[in-house]
């Protein structure tokens, strides 16, 4: 080695310096709390004592510049980022007074403050922490836990938490804490130790000193240690009650805590870890501690001592007196710097800068040791017991009764105790501890004693089984500071003469060298600013001062500036003479906060400047390549070769002047023996560009006038090589110049250095580094390394003689290997010293060859690769046995027969654990080796960028197997597999449905802005939100959607038309215009509820705005003037409180399109209530649609009692009704208390008799049952049933609106024992259903059973009922619970007590709208039997009816006397509307044409009756209510649909205001088209019992009178509806485009009784039948890629789709249009007429000739919207006069281009183009190097695969390369060799086969034919032992031994027979 190389060896340069100042300081300054310190600095002194002053800043500001480092710290870490995100920065925590600033930045980017921090009290430590919160409460595995990051800042009387996510915690703390450590579980705390505890009283234990928190909202608890005692040998748990104890260090992974012992001065190492239960009760049973034994006491001393602190009583004593009598000596000279240093400002240290300490608060003298124990708060009257000592306070903590224990949560085990020296080190504290590995990954614990300069380093290791740590001996290292350096495995030691030294592990590696780093001089030092402090010019007589000529020496170092070294040598002497007396150099004084590989240095004079060290390597072919020989080489040799090459890489000025692999090269030959300088080609290496002064004047020789070697060296270089080939050179003839080899002549003899580091290596290190040689063949981005590292491998198999090795690299690269023809001798005795490696075999290993064979179904031997290194030969091995050889294991089975890992001398396990990490299990589901292979892949993280890097030949397997999968993948895969199979439709949706946002990504998309013009009426109507875009794309034939709005906006005024007959005085006609407007405004406030389902879950509010509520309008205008009519003039009466159920309607459907997933809280639902204002009724509503939505349940229970505590009714009834439905079904016991408050039955029978209103009772009561839905909880049912038939109170309780009561208990019980019927476990002896009947039909009243029969004893005053039931207040309860009880079980015999009653008499006892109820009750009880027509209908109607009423609108003649036609007129309306109701809740949402039409003629039919004359036998109003039921039942069935004809009907409705419409029937109307575009039609109802119960409770067929009418059913419940909407609109999103568009869907249904297996087409948009009814959906061809849902597995996947919008994506496959743009696809046809299959234009050399080349890019532009493809036909296939290209190329491109597009395999496109570039390579004979040849054999044996052919019978797609293409590319390759082995080939392959020199000129067409034909090598051709063979037929036999194709044989028998020229014979 020349000492050149030797002088630079021990230099390593540092990377880029800069200066350091921690961001948070300067921020501090523009702090908003920053104001309030500066003026406190400006106060005089005596004033700041006497101030009260903010807590903790009072005696802090005497001195402010000596202080002014003590105040703040800082520590740094690595900055934590999403996964996926490669970011390298560094995250600051910055402490400084009451503030706590936490920062980001690198030094790409500019430092940001991420978090800031102001708390009450200063802060004595701020750190970063993470708390696992367990996920599940059940005690499950620990992979169920959720990390919190947070920060944590500690004060002195609290922890304050906060998290990453924006939670704060505070946790108070019991006791004074001395410092806090962040581990795995959370934060450890010590107990500071008060000096008076000691002298205990001897009947008490002492108390823990170390406690942890595991969340903060946990209490904290003691720390256990578990310990082996040596003399006996018991293991003991104990509390940590050892004061002498203390924590120095502590990390999470490992799980450790290193801690000192102050009384033996020793350092301990334990494992941190969960404890046992086992151990805790020991502990708790028997808490024994480490103090003396005798002080025996139960451990609720502890308990009552940490509880203390939340009774107010502080157990702190004064906060002097804990420090009073306690000296510390460790640091009684402490240097200015070493506070700043240390972890954190721990409390001990800075009490030793105190002198004074007061022993009583009183005083006024503030020392500094207040500051930093942070306990200057000033006394508050509250703490009259502070003044005691700690004693009493404990005394008296001890009477308070017993308490349970604390239990404590982490265990110590003890792991290591450093060892016993003779002498007991005083003061050897650790000041600083940290973890490194070495490069080696050999971990090593490290901690600093400065007082004896040592850094003491513990090798560890995990045990075998991975449970445990073992700790190993001791190295010390001379050091004053130190710090490790994590990304290069090393760490950075500060010696004490002042040198940076780089060590790994415990080796040396080298000096560090600080280019900017100013020797002391005048002339330098100056260049970093000075701090203003005094501190930089206080000599510090502590610091030894042997350090300046340390510093001296820095300046002898070799400067990469050679001029400068001199003048600086001039200057030190100058200086050293002048300056002795201040000694102001500036040295390296400490190491701190070391993240990745960069480290501050703080200099003496306190700047502080940042450092990066420099990587081991830059090159990924160099990191290869090390990776390899640090995988195979003994630990020892590899830790040494990584260090060489470290110091070689980064000697100071190195690395910029040479290419990093020339280094490399020459670095681990020099290590192998080799003398680089006298080998021809390492010696150009090293000379090529030494641009470098220094360098290049320590290498060259002296003389100055050039010689030979320098025109040798022009001649050997590679421009001279490309030149030699490029075409210019071959136009202009010139001659290639003969290269003069004189090198051989003069170095005869090269030897190789025996003793060398590498030498008995060379074998081994020549085999892995051949297998990197075969990864890197298949990546294509390394192919520049393969060829420089093919160079290296040539002369190491040259010299160890391994010929085939030396064949086979000759073969990938013929012209690199001619070159190379030095030798290196290797003797006979030198071979002995090289240690062979079992795994180096004979024949080299070539991954093509390997595959080759597998492609041709050979025997073959596993392939050996390195286990992490070669992670892709491994890959593709692992592919092609799956795929080829079709071995379904081969992914799964480790050891494999297809792969043979190289052992490694070392670092067995971890291999072990890589693989277990990486050979994952295909998916077991798929059924095809291809489906299998892609999701194999994917489980690898394989992704389409990397399969583009694979050689295209060894890719084609793959691309296959994912061309396979593209056409119907299933429908479950992941992301990652749907984009490897290049189904960008179906990965969006695996990505949005991993997202759990509030929006999918269309959200933004697709919410446009309204489209009428005028702003100001879009703003206000509520109906803005809506997506215009889908709802336009579902009807687009009209306008409908306008018309909607349009009938359901309340915020215009209405227009009042009335005409003044001349007869009427002005003033009558005011009247008469405000009487019209009365009956309008009638119609207004009816219209919130329909407005409310048509906006249904369609808005996402913004956080930080509160919901409007659009305004309910009850103004009207009058024409022609426009005048205003008002109904508050006072000229006519008007209802009091009449808008009051509208306006909270309003606040309902301003609340319901606040959409389910968006993201509101608490706090956003009181932000809603407007400020300093009562209550609203809007607000009511909208708390109501918030339960409803299911927001409520986020409300907190303080917000939920102050609204319940105002007493506002409407805001109780919503809350109530919204708390119920947000907790549906869950019997959340919480709710049942708030409701039983309002329920008196629910109460105790004693208990006070609260006043609550009656609506109010109803709502609580209508809560229950949705509380309880289907529950059957047997209480419950009973109360209802009772209250059901309430009797009247005394005192005129329950005595109006008693039907609304009734109705809402019998819904409730209907709804808890919903669908239950006789399986009502446990209630038989409540007779539920006869109590039922009897309630329906009247009788005899029983007796009240339980605890409330004292409450009816008296009857009432006012109301006599007599001792009978009143039915008229009960039967409809009665009869819905009924129906509900007994939904859908068709249970005959309950059905028939519900049938119509068939005579007259009986009729006369059954009120008309009962019949309507029964009817209704029977047909949902009998649900199988409905059918949609009329004769089911008609067979609800008794004949006495039937026959009484043969049509609706005309009285016939001959109708007998007596009977009483009213009743028969209103039974026979009743009875239609109840069966069309029942019809209706049947189909609901299934938009049947047959129930539609059944309905629609009802409709028609009422219509007519209720103008005809005969409507007064029927009463109008029974009419109008029996009109309004049919057409809800028609909405019912046609919901969400928008159809067109209901739509009319309800604008009909909507234009009647005068006569008997009153305010309930405009309700239903507006109900009906609310439901007909329900959610903007993508929401449709469901038909679940839960469903049926929620519509029967919004639906109930008799509606309010007025606005204020809760007679008979509480209008609330209206808008229970929500709970059977859900939904079911699919909408098919185009992926490219991100817009909805149509697409063709096939739905299946399952087989029913009703029908079988059906499929039906749809075009989606569109609404889906209810998923349980279906089979299966599919997108359909022909224009969209197929997407199958299979929902027998269950409809979970569809279920999450339609809740997030709907959006199905898909994509327009080639050559389609839109829908839209192509509805009849005749566009798309007329593009296919010429591609279809047409062989004329596929047979590839065939310009599709009805094109012209200049209509290319648009005909392709037809087929897809890739810009690549579109600018590939733009510029390659287009014909151009003025270029002369060829025809037949730009025909060629056209086809190939065509091709791809059409078939939908543009990936292949580059595949194509590169086998047609590489034949006419060969062509023009410029092939260079085998790789693209061997590519293209690959794809022929491919295509001849036995596999292909098998898989080709039973596949529907086409093959991914055409095989024309391929057969003519064959044969021209065959032609062009074989023209080339006519010509001059044979002599050559003659030469080659007897082993002759081979002629140069042709030797790569020679390497071509090798390889192109599978030539074997000579070696195997002479095992064969064909010397001397003279016939074809036995050349034959031999050679069928090699597998040697017949053509390749055809070719070479001539050769082999006749000698050369034979073959022109």
């Amino acid at each position: 080695m020349s000492n050149v190389y030797e002088e630079r060896v021990t230099m390593i340069a540092a990377g880029e310096m800069q200066e350091f100042v921690p961001f948070g300081r300067d921020h501090c300054r523009r702090h908003p709390s920053a104001t309030n310190l500066q003026l406190r600095q400006l106060q005089p002194a005596s004033e700041l004592w006497s101030s009260d002053g903010d807590a903790g800043l009072v005696g802090s500001l005497r001195e402010v510049t000596i202080h002014e480092k003590q105040k703040e710290s800082w520590h740094l870490r690595k900055g934590s980022c999403d996964i996926g995100e490669e970011l390298d920065y560094d995250e600051e925590l910055y402490v400084t007074g009451n503030m706590v600033i936490w920062s980001r930045g690198s030094k790409s980017h500019a430092s940001s403050v991420y978090k800031a921090f102001t708390v009450d009290s200063p802060v004595l430590q701020a750190l970063w922490c993470d708390f696992n919160i367990p996920q599940d409460k059940t005690e499950c595995m620990e992979a169920q836990e959720k990390t919190e990051k947070c920060v944590c800042i500690v004060q002195r009387s609290c922890v304050n938490v906060h998290t990453v996510d924006g939670k704060d915690y505070i946790a108070p703390l019991p006791f004074q804490v001395a410092d806090v450590w962040a581990n795995k579980y959370g934060l450890i705390f010590e107990r500071n130790n008060p000096v008076q505890e000691v002298p205990l009283s001897p009947l008490r234990e002492p108390l823990p000193t170390m406690f942890s928190m595991l969340h903060p909202l946990d209490e904290i608890a003691p720390l256990v240690c578990k310990s082996t005692v040596a003399v006996t040998n018991i293991t003991r748990v104990q509390y940590i009650a050892d004061y002498t104890l203390k924590i120095v260090f502590s990390s999470s992974t490992p799980s450790l805590i290193m801690t000192y012992d102050t009384a033996q001065c020793l350092h301990a190492v334990w494992a941190l870890r969960k404890i046992k239960t086992e151990e805790q009760n020991t502990v708790l049973r028997c808490p024994s501690t480490a103090g003396t034994p005798q002080q025996i006491v139960t451990s609720s001393s502890l308990t009552a001592h940490l509880r203390s602190v939340s009774k107010g009583e502080s157990p702190i004593a004064s906060p002097f007196q804990n420090f009073s009598s306690f000296p510390n000596p460790n640091r009684s000279i402490v240097s200015p710097g070493a506070h700043s240093r240390s972890h954190s400002p721990s409390i001990s240290n800075m009490a030793a800068l105190s002198r004074s300490h007061s022993p009583s608060l009183g005083t006024s003298s503030f020392s500094g040791v207040q500051r930093f124990n942070l306990s200057t708060n000033t006394p508050s009257p509250k703490r009259g017991r502070n003044s005691h000592s700690p004693n009493s306070t404990l005394s008296d903590s001890l009477l308070v009764p017993e308490t349970e224990p604390v239990i404590p949560e982490l265990c110590l085990d003890h792991l290591w105790t450093e060892s016993m020296l003779n002498i007991r080190e005083k003061n050897s504290q650790a000041a600083k501890v940290f973890i490194t590995s070495d490069l080696c990954g050999q971990k090593f614990l490290c901690y600093l004693v400065e007082s004896r300069h040592q850094l003491r380093c513990v090798k560890f290791e995990e045990s075998n089984d991975l449970t445990q740590l073992i700790f190993g001996t001791v190295t010390v290292i001379q050091a004053k500071d130190a710090a490790p350096v994590e990304s290069v495995n090393t760490m950075v030691v500060l010696e004490s003469n002042g040198n940076l030294v780089l060590y790994t592990g415990i080796i040396r590696v080298g000096k560090v060298f600080i280019a900017g780093l100013p020797t002391p001089s005048l002339s330098m030092s100056n260049t970093l600013p000075r701090p203003s402090t005094p501190l930089g010019s206080i000599s510090t007589p502590a610091r030894p001062s042997s350090r300046h000529p340390g510093t001296l020496d820095e300046a002898v170092w070799p400067s990469p500036v050679p001029e400068l070294n001199d003048s600086t040598k001039i200057h030190d002497s100058l200086y050293m003479d002048d300056c002795t007396f201040h000694q102001i150099g500036t040295y390296i004084h400490s190491l701190r906060d070391p993240v990745q590989n960069r480290v501050t240095l703080e200099m003496s004079n306190g700047n502080l400047i940042r450092i990066t060290t420099p990587e081991i390597t830059n090159s990924q072919l160099v990191k290869k390549c090390l990776q390899a020989i640090r995988y195979i080489l003994p630990k020892e040799v590899a830790v040494q070769v990584l260090i060489k090459w470290y110091n070689a890489y980064n000697a100071p000025g190195g690395p910029n002047y040479h290419s990093e692999w020339n280094m490399f090269v020459i670095c681990l030959m020099n290590m192998m023996g080799y003398s680089t300088d006298r080998l021809m080609w390492t010696r150009n290496l090293d000379l090529e560009g030494s641009l470098s002064p220094v360098i290049a004047a320590k290498k060259a020789r002296p003389s100055e006038i050039g010689s030979d070697e320098d025109w040798e060296y022009l001649l050997s270089c590679d421009y001279h090589h490309n030149f030699e080939s490029h075409l210019l050179a071959k136009a202009l003839h010139l001659d290639p110049l003969e290269v003069l080899h004189p090198k051989e002549e003069i170095f005869p003899n090269l030897g190789l250095d025996s003793t060398t580091l590498l030498f008995g290596h060379i074998p081994a290190i020549f085999f892995v580094l051949h297998l990197i040689y075969e990864e890197l063949k298949l990546d294509n981005l390394m192919r520049d390394g393969a060829r420089s590292l093919v160079i290296l491998l040539y002369q190491l198999a040259r010299d160890l003689k391994l010929d085939m090795y030396m064949d086979s690299y000759w073969r990938d690269y013929p012209f690199l290997m001619k070159a190379l023809k030095q030798t290196c001798q290797i003797d006979q005795a030198q071979t002995r010293l090289m240690h062979q490696p079992p795994f180096l075999t004979a024949e080299p290993p070539s991954i093509y060859h390997w595959l080759s064979s597998c492609l041709n179904a050979d025997m073959m031997s596993p392939f050996p690769y390195l286990p992490g290194i070669c992670e892709r030969t491994k890959l593709i091995v692992q592919s092609f046995a799956l795929y080829i050889l079709g071995d379904e294991k081969a992914l799964s089975l480790e050891p494999s027969m297809y792969l043979s890992r190289i052992a490694a001398g070392q670092r067995k396990q971890q291999a072990e654990e890589d693989d277990k990490r990486l050979s994952l299990n295909p998916g077991t589901l798929s059924s095809s080796l291809a489906a299998k292979l892609v999701i194999s892949l994917t489980n690898l993280g394989f992704t389409l960028k990397d399969l583009e890097s694979v050689p295209f030949g060894v890719a084609l397997p793959i691309r296959d197997a994912i061309y396979h999968c593209r056409e119907q993948p299933s429908s479950d895969w992941s992301e990652a597999a749907c984009s490897l199979i290049g189904r960008q439709d179906l990965s969006k949706q695996a990505h949005e449905g991993n997202l759990h946002k509030t929006k999918s990504a269309l959200g933004h998309v697709l919410l446009s802005d309204g489209v009428s013009g005028n702003e100001a009426e879009e703003e206000e109507d509520g109906m803005n939100d809506m997506n215009q875009d889908l709802m336009s794309l579902i009807w687009n034939e009209d306008l409908r959607v306008q018309e909607v709005r349009r009938l359901l906006q309340s915020t215009h005024p209405v227009r009042v038309n009335v005409v003044q007959m001349p007869e009427v005085s002005d003033h009558e006609y005011i009247e008469e215009k405000e009487n019209r407007l009365l009956q309008l405004c009638q119609r207004t406030m009816a219209l919130p509820p329909g407005r409310g389902m048509f906006t249904l879950f369609s808005y996402h509010p913004v956080p930080t705005e509160p919901l409007p509520i659009p305004k309910l309008n009850l103004t009207g205008r009058a024409p022609p003037r426009n005048t205003t009519v008002d109904l508050n003039s006072g000229n006519i009466d008007v209802p009091p409180n009449m808008a009051s159920w509208a306006s909270f309607h309003n606040g309902v459907a301003a609340g319901l399109k606040v959409a389910p997933a968006s993201q509101i809280d608490s706090a956003w639902i009181v932000y809603n209530r407007q400020k300093n204002t009562e209550l609203t009724n809007e607000y009511a509503g909208l708390l109501m649609a918030l339960g409803l939505n299911g927001h409520l349940s986020k409300l907190t229970t303080m917000s939920i009692h102050d609204y319940l505590s105002k007493g506002h009714e409407m805001t109780s009834i919503g809350l109530l009704l919204g708390i119920s439905a947000a907790k549906l079904g869950t019997m959340d016991i919480s709710v049942t208390r708030l409701l039983s408050i309002h329920i008196p039955a629910l109460l105790p029978p004693t208990s006070t008799e609260l006043d609550v209103p009656h609506n109010l009772q109803v709502a609580a009561v209508m809560g229950i049952g949705l509380v309880y839905q289907g529950t059957a909880h047997r209480h419950i049912a009973e109360v209802l049933l009772t209250e059901i038939g309430r009797p009247p109170g005394p005192e005129m309780e329950n005595c109006t609106d008693r039907e609304s009561y009734s109705l809402a208990s019998g819904l409730a019980l209907g709804m808890v024992c919903l669908g239950h019927g006789s399986n009502l476990i446990g209630m038989s002896d409540l007779n539920v259903p006869d109590q039922l009947y009897q309630y329906m039909v009247g009788g005899h009243r029983r007796a009240q059973p339980g605890t409330h029969r004292e409450k009816h004893k008296s009857p009432s005053y006012q109301i006599k009922e007599g001792d009978t039931v009143n039915v008229d207040v009960t039967c409809p309860g009665a009869t819905l619970a009924l129906a509900l009880l007994y939904l859908k079980t068709n249970n005959r015999s309950i059905a028939d007590w519900l049938r119509a009653p068939d005579t007259q008499y009986l009729l006369d006892f059954v009120k008309p709208e009962f019949l309507l109820m029964r009817t209704l009750a029977r047909g949902l009880i009998m649900w199988d039997e409905i059918k949609p027509n009329p004769t089911w209908v008609n067979s609800n109607i008794p004949p006495i009816v039937r026959q009484n009423n043969a049509s609706l609108n005309t009285i016939d003649g001959q109708v007998s006397e007596d009977v009483d036609l009213q009743t028969m007129r209103q039974a026979h309306i009743n009875i239609i509307a109840g069966a069309c109701m029942a019809m209706g809740l049947r189909f609901a949402g299934s938009s049947n044409a047959a129930a539609f039409n059944c309905l629609y003629k009802y409709v028609k039919m009422f219509l007519e009756s209720v103008s005809s004359p005969v409507a007064t036998l029927a009463g109008h109003h029974n009419l109008e209510t029996c009109l309004s039921v049919v057409l809800l039942s028609l909405a019912l069935v046609m919901a969400g649909t928008g159809n067109l004809k209901v739509l009319q009907l309800c604008r009909l409705m909507h234009k009647r205001t005068g006569g008997e419409m009153n305010y309930g029937f405009h309700m239903a109307a507006h109900m009906a088209l609310g439901l007909l575009f329900l959610g903007g039609g993508r929401y449709s109802l469901c038909t679940s019992n839960s469903a049926i119960a929620a519509l029967l409770c919004a639906l109930y067929p008799r509606f309010p009178a007025h606005s204020t009418d809760n007679r008979y059913h509480l209008q609330a419940l209206r808008h229970l509806y929500v709970l059977a909407a859900e939904p079911r609109l699919l909408v098919p999103v185009d992926v490219d485009t991100n817009t909805p568009c149509y697409a063709l869907i096939k739905i299946t249904y399952k087989a029913s009784q009703w029908c079988e297996e059906m499929p039906v087409n749809l075009m989606a948009p569109s609404l889906l039948p209810e998923l349980h009814l279906l089979k299966e959906i599919k997108v359909k061809g022909p224009k969209y890629w197929e997407i199958m849902m299979d929902l027998s597995k269950g409809p979970q996947g569809l279920q999450s789709i339609l809740s997030k919008d709907g959006f199905l994506y898909v994509k327009l496959r080639a050559g389609h249009l839109s829908y839209t743009e192509d509805p009849k696809g005749f566009r798309s046809l007329l593009a296919q007429t010429f591609t279809h299959r047409n062989p004329e234009f596929l047979s590839i050399k065939v310009q599709p000739r009805r094109l012209l080349p200049s209509q290319l890019p648009e005909a392709v532009s037809a087929f897809t919207s890739d810009p690549a493809l579109l600018s590939f036909a733009e510029y390659f296939c287009k014909h151009s006069k003025k270029e002369g290209q060829k025809q037949d190329v730009l025909d060629l491109f056209s086809s190939i281009l065509y091709e791809c597009v059409t078939q939908e395999k543009p990936e292949m496109l580059p595949t194509y183009i590169a086998i047609d570039q590489a034949v006419r390579r060969l062509e023009r004979k410029e092939m260079s190097e085998t790789f693209e040849l061997w590519q293209i054999k690959l794809m022929q044996q491919f295509y001849n695969s036995v596999c292909l052919q098998d898989k080709f019978k039973n596949s529907t797609t086409g093959l991914l390369i055409n095989p024309e293409f391929l057969l003519a590319m064959k044969n021209t390759l065959d032609k062009t060799l074989d023209l080339w082995l006519h010509a001059s080939g044979d002599v050559l392959l003659h030469s080659y086969l007897s082993s002759h020199p081979v002629e140069e000129s042709q030797i790569n067409m020679l390497a071509c034919f090798l390889v192109y034909h599978s030539i074997p090598t000579l070696q195997q051709i002479a095992a064969t032992g064909i010397n001397g063979t003279t016939c074809f037929s036995e050349l034959l036999l031999k050679f069928s031994r090699l597998h040697l194709p017949v053509q390749a044989l055809m070719r070479l028998a001539p050769v082999i027979l006749g000698g050369p020229q034979a073959t022109l014979i």
